[in-house]
């Protein structure tokens, strides 16, 4: 079924488009919650495919890094896939990639074909980190964008505490049956069948449909999801910017020799960069690792590792409301001064304090503390204003390109995380997360501006007006 079938009925008779755009939102965020689930999973799988697969740190950081890698390439393509054949498509190809990838996983059977299957695996989550956001972001009102499309890092923390439980009730109760892990792995089937048959109802972005010259439908998808007024206002700003982009057709790499688009390409690399030397997924990845070697029996540490993801989407909550009263550059720093501060308390803690079950406990609360700051201002806002601040033409290229960065360097935390730790030891892992958090928080201050409360178009706008002046202090700067 088309989208424009779906728009055409939807001109037909009287939308509820408060309801229309909730399930827009409910819908396409099941990517987000297969990205949460397929990254947040390996956590508490990983011990027991030491057993049954015989895995080294040097495997163990394959399996765990191989869908990192695998989702940089997919963010990279799947940007661009979503500018050429829309974001609803794309999004309906993800879901059947989750299914395959979900599928060889669980039937795998020897770490290598387990790499292979982790990284087809991480193409569609990948795929979905861009094509979500970017989805949310072009159906949403200026006035409720961030708070749509946060949702779908709500559904990522959602996803990783799903994981965390079903982690933690299979390997307490059937711990000791072989390829208990198997079982872990394959539940993530259903949400990606889910994802399959609803997007199959939802509209195509209103946004996409104006840049491809399909006034008429984006005009009645807009009708779908805002009141009649808003809708034909709307249109008329979203109509008049694609005219201005089509000019150039779809963007490229040539277009970043113009000076404002270059200059929203490195704020877009450096979001993504910034999100990532946090050291977060260390955390979300081998959080039962950690806990486990900071006093806590493994079965323990999966129960206790529970505690991070109910954290994790209690601060997203929280972020969430957050973004509807303070600036994201203001979340952004106060996150990364906040992580940072954590960092350093980890390294000095567990340096300082004997192994045991009290070390174990002050680890997790402070790998809590760390993870309401990511959780509750990083990521929300790195993703939200990376799905901000691309003008239409290079919207995919841009996210692509920035969410590539963002994996790769996931895929080299989650790759040398156990590698640093085997060398190094807890504590001076931290310890090198929390310089790099140091200069997180300088590029945040000088390089970030403000983009709340502003139409996407404004923006653009704002990036075309800076990027030949003169840099002038960003505490002066308004978006």
């Amino acid at each position: 079924m088309t989208s424009s079938l779906h728009t055409e009925k939807a001109t037909q008779k009287p939308v509820n488009h408060k309801r229309a755009l909730r399930t827009v939102t409910i819908i396409s965020t099941f990517g987000g919650l297969l990205f949460g689930y397929d990254t947040g999973v390996i956590n508490g799988a990983l011990p027991y495919m030491q057993d049954d697969l015989g895995l080294t740190p040097l495997t163990e950081g394959l399996v765990t890094s191989s869908l990192l890698f695998g989702a940089a390439f997919g963010a990279l393509f799947g940007g661009r896939l979503a500018d050429r054949n829309g974001r609803r498509k794309m999004i309906m190809v993800l879901a059947v990639i989750f299914l395959a990838g979900t599928l060889a996983c669980t039937l795998a059977p020897s770490t290598e074909v387990m790499i292979a299957a982790r990284f087809l695996l991480g193409l569609a989550v990948g795929g979905a980190s861009v094509t979500v956001p970017v989805y949310l972001a072009e159906v949403s009102p200026s006035a409720r964008r961030g708070r749509i499309v946060t949702q779908n890092e709500l559904m990522i923390v959602t996803g990783q505490l799903l994981a965390f439980i079903f982690n933690a009730y299979l390997g307490n109760t059937f711990g000791e049956a072989g390829g208990i892990w198997r079982w872990m792995l394959v539940i993530a089937t259903l949400p990606a069948i889910a994802l399959w048959i609803g997007m199959n109802f939802m509209p195509e972005s209103p946004r996409w449909l104006a840049s491809m010259g399909s006034f008429g439908e984006s005009l009645s998808v807009l009708q779908r999801i805002r009141s009649q007024a808003e809708a034909r206002e709307e249109f008329e700003e979203v109509k008049a910017m694609a005219v201005e982009d089509y000019k150039s057709k779809m963007g490229s790499w040539k277009d970043l020799g113009v000076p404002w688009l270059r200059r929203i390409f490195m704020v877009g690399i450096g979001l993504a960069v910034i999100q990532q030397i946090t050291g977060v997924n260390s955390i979300m990845y081998y959080g039962t690792q950690i806990l486990a070697q900071s006093g806590f029996g493994r079965e323990a540490a999966l129960t206790a590792n529970i505690a991070n993801g109910i954290i994790s989407v209690l601060a997203t909550f929280a972020g969430i409301w957050l973004l509807g009263k303070v600036g994201r550059r203001k979340m952004l720093i106060t996150g990364q001064v906040g992580t940072t501060t954590a960092l350093l308390l980890i390294g000095f803690f567990s340096l300082i304090l004997p192994e045991g079950t009290g070390r174990g406990f002050v680890i997790l609360a402070l790998t809590v503390t760390f993870l309401a700051f990511q959780q509750g201002a990083i990521s929300p806002v790195t993703w939200l204003m990376l799905s901000e601040i691309f003008p239409l033409k290079i919207r995919g290229l841009g996210m692509g390109a920035s969410a590539f960065i963002l994996w790769m360097v996931n895929f080299l935390v989650g790759f040398g995380f156990p590698l640093l730790l085997a060398a190094m030891g807890l504590s001076n892992t931290f310890f090198v997360f929390a310089v790099l958090g140091v200069g997180a928080i300088a590029f945040a201050a000088r390089y970030v501006p403000e983009t709340k409360d502003k139409t996407l178009e404004d923006v653009e706008h704002y990036f075309k007006n800076v990027a030949g002046a003169k840099a002038e202090p960003v505490e002066s700067r308004a978006v």
